[in-house]
């Protein structure tokens, strides 16, 4: 018999629901305060995870999402690279 894996779980932050970590991409702010998208997901920092998709990371900027995880002012400059690294992905 096979043991049965646990599929690690994250909720979008954008669209509110729950998908498989790897369907999700990670942001992350840094010790430092940076905040970067994270495609490996293991880098080190606080994380908050959106769906590859420009709607849930639109929604995420509409609703404060990033705001809300980070508990933290976010400019509109980090926001706009994290469309262009997001354009990248897709």
């Amino acid at each position: 018999m096979g043991t049965v894996r646990k599929v690690p779980m994250r909720k979008c932050i954008g669209c509110n629901e729950m998908k498989s970590k790897k369907e999700l991409i990670r942001v992350i702010k840094t010790p430092e305060g940076e905040i970067l998208l994270d495609a490996t997901g293991k880098k080190n920092g606080r994380g908050a995870y959106v769906c590859q998709s420009r709607e849930c990371l639109a929604k995420a900027i509409k609703s404060k999402g990033l705001e809300r995880s980070f508990q933290m002012a976010i400019p509109k400059e980090v926001y706009d690279s994290l469309e262009k690294e997001m354009e990248t992905l897709e």
